[in-house]
């Protein structure tokens, strides 16, 4: 679980930068992550949090059991375009090598043009399912706080395809928003759940690169799941209390995760499971993990902020207790996710400034 990535092996043009600028200076941690606990949760807040116990977590449980089964992954995506984007939303498909993504502006955000700031988005959704309609009103929210463009990835997805074509597809996307005139330290990467790991993939790849001045401006998570491997979790006491995952779903996503690399073959050999936490160093770029206090991917958070802070990345971790996995998808009908998404809007801003 911990072999060295065959991901970055592929054939690739590399990145070309559009113009020169001055590099720029980024904090450097003292070896500590910060970590703040937020107030928690309101009555709309434990509302959420009980309705996906009621249903999401059942759902998930039966899924665990039966994982190999032909289930409707896609639908959820497909049934989420019935949720209209908020008016003056501007919303543009944009077509990658292998998949597309979707250019989403909140209303009175200038578009995009090279000259600001700009957010690569890693939906979340287990590798699994959800897409840029699952996940529409969530990107526009930050778009509206952080005052800038989201590009949303539609990469690929288990079990056809493996984990490793999904950061494949993530790197030509950031691709793409260099070829459209961002500079690094213009660009965010962003995602919740195992967007989360594709934002840390992501980062690591270019880093591994070498290319002088290739580190983004800031990398924000949410709900992150960082690792592949199961252990940290799996003796975490919030894996009896998390509101939308029973502790069977992890150990089917493992196995899941596993037989898509085993048939994605790279130079003739199977593809490896890359793990992010494994190969943390210096000069990744700083970093923002926004998490529920009862949900067992705290577990990942905290790891992944020791890890980087003791390779002098600066991190901050925001805990809200009693929320459900990715709470900010109920904005604004919970007061936190609301919250939340200003605070990651705020760090956006200035880290692009």
């Amino acid at each position: 679980m911990t072999a060295p990535s065959k991901i970055g092996k592929a054939p690739h043009s590399r990145i070309s930068p559009v113009q020169t600028r001055k590099p720029r200076k980024f904090p450097v941690s003292d070896g500590a992550p910060v970590e703040v606990v937020e107030d928690g949760p309101s009555i709309a807040g434990r509302l959420t949090s009980l309705a996906a116990a009621l249903t999401i977590r059942p759902t998930l449980a039966i899924g665990s059991y039966a994982p190999r089964l032909p289930w409707p992954w896609g639908l959820v995506d497909f049934v989420a375009r019935v949720a209209r984007p908020a008016p003056g939303t501007i919303r543009a498909t944009i077509s990658l090598p292998n998949c597309t993504a979707q250019l989403v502006r909140a209303p009175g955000v200038l578009p995009a043009d090279g000259k600001r700031g700009v957010i690569l988005y890693m939906h979340g959704g287990a590798f699994l399912t959800c897409g840029v309609n699952s996940h529409g009103r969530l990107v526009q929210a930050i778009s509206g706080y952080a005052d800038c463009p989201v590009l949303v990835v539609n990469y690929r997805m288990i079990p056809k395809h493996s984990v490793g074509m999904a950061v494949e597809d993530c790197y030509d996307a950031y691709k793409w928003l260099r070829l459209k005139g961002y500079e690094p330290d213009q660009i965010v990467l962003a995602g919740d759940s195992a967007g989360g790991y594709l934002a840390l993939a992501l980062a690591e790849r270019l880093q591994r690169e070498g290319l002088e001045g290739e580190t983004p401006a800031a990398m924000v998570t949410m709900s992150p799941l960082f690792e592949i491997d199961n252990e940290s979790r799996a003796n975490h006491p919030n894996i009896h209390s998390d509101a939308m995952f029973p502790s069977r779903a992890f150990y089917a996503l493992v196995d899941l995760v596993k037989e898509a690399a085993g048939r994605h073959f790279t130079d003739g050999k199977p593809e490896e499971v890359y793990e992010p936490l494994d190969h943390i160093e210096p000069g990744l770029p700083r970093t923002l993990i926004h998490v529920s206090g009862s949900e067992v991917l705290v577990s990942d958070a905290r790891k992944a902020a020791r890890r980087l802070a003791a390779a002098g990345v600066p991190v901050e971790v925001r805990v809200w207790p009693g929320q459900m996995h990715v709470f900010q998808l109920a904005s604004p009908f919970v007061p936190e996710a609301t919250r939340s998404l200003r605070q990651i809007g705020d760090y956006i801003r200035e880290a692009t400034w």
